[in-house]
């Protein structure tokens, strides 16, 4: 791999393939055209779908209890009294928005300390990584419940912050071992030769070159927080007044459905769990060949 060294903003040869390389080569972009198809699909049928759906079907009392799946009724109903098309569809939109939302504040002080503890070292660097390989030590589930057993009035943006809390280590880590990387190749040395004062460097140098990473982390950011919101609310510490697909298996297994035989009430919420994370992993394999040079080359 070569390196431009004659101009400071000149970039690993890497790089293009990030935003260039997915429509150079669709061969290694089918895993990325793939995941991105089924995550649309089920967004947009849950979005779309909400707008159709009478939202007053997802209540208590709302219809005939413990219905098995029919032309009215397309997924039956639960013992409450709920349609639980209704609560698929509602509940859908409000699991992408605990995951974005944790997602992207996680990614985001993520960053900040991989940046800063990879990139300046020192004590900044020593201090970043013993927190962070200290809360790694420790089952995050574990902290993640006593946070929410803790919490009074649960909402979902509550539930995104929780999530959050925890949400950060991992790409900070992975981060972190890239900008140590990438400060010791030429350009940057040429970069701080010709004059450029640190924080130049790395917002014009360092940061630009992780955008592969970044955007790989994001994804496995939102996939690790939702599948968390998702485990936090099958234990009964989410938003129980909010449709979601984690609390959908919360009444489910409450109301022992499973024993009763209601599998209409738990399995359409696990079968769209598992697309969603079925998506998340191939969009994440794809973005992986583009930030990983060896994934990329490999035949």
């Amino acid at each position: 791999m070569t390196e431009i060294l004659t101009a400071p903003t000149a970039a690993p040869a890497f790089a293009p393939a990030g935003a260039r390389g997915i429509f150079r080569n669709p061969r290694m972009s089918v895993s990325l055209v793939v995941g991105v198809g089924i995550l649309v699909a089920v967004f947009g049928v849950a979005l779309v779908g909400s707008y159709f759906v009478d939202h007053r079907m997802g209540e208590v009392g709302a219809v005939p209890p413990g219905l098995r799946p029919s032309a009215q009724y397309p997924l039956g109903t639960d013992s409450q009294g709920r349609e639980l098309f209704t609560i698929l569809i509602l509940g859908t939109p409000q699991t992408f928005r605990i995951g974005l939302m944790a997602g992207a504040v996680g990614l985001s002080i993520g960053l900040t300390l991989g940046l800063v503890a990879g990139y300046f070292g020192g004590v900044l660097d020593a201090l970043i990584r013993v927190v962070t390989d200290s809360i790694m030590t420790v089952p995050g589930i574990a902290i993640l419940i006593i946070i929410a057993a803790n919490v009074g009035g649960m909402t979902i943006d509550i539930m995104a912050l929780t999530v959050a809390s925890l949400a950060w280590t991992h790409p900070a880590r992975s981060i972190r071992a890239q900008v140590l990387s990438i400060r010791e190749r030429p350009y940057v040395q040429v970069a701080r030769a010709n004059g450029e004062s640190e924080l130049e460097i790395v917002f014009r140098e360092v940061l630009p070159n992780l955008i592969p990473y970044v955007a790989a982390g994001f994804v496995g950011s939102v996939s690790g927080a939702m599948l968390a919101s998702v485990g936090l609310e099958v234990l009964g510490l989410g938003a129980n007044n909010v449709h979601t697909l984690g609390t959908a298996i919360f009444w489910a297994q409450k109301y022992s459905a499973i024993l009763r035989g209601q599998w209409w009430w738990w399995g359409p919420p696990i079968a769209t769990i598992a697309t969603i994370f079925f998506g998340m992993y191939l969009l994440s394999a794809g973005l992986d060949k583009f930030a990983n040079p060896r994934l990329r080359h490999r035949t």
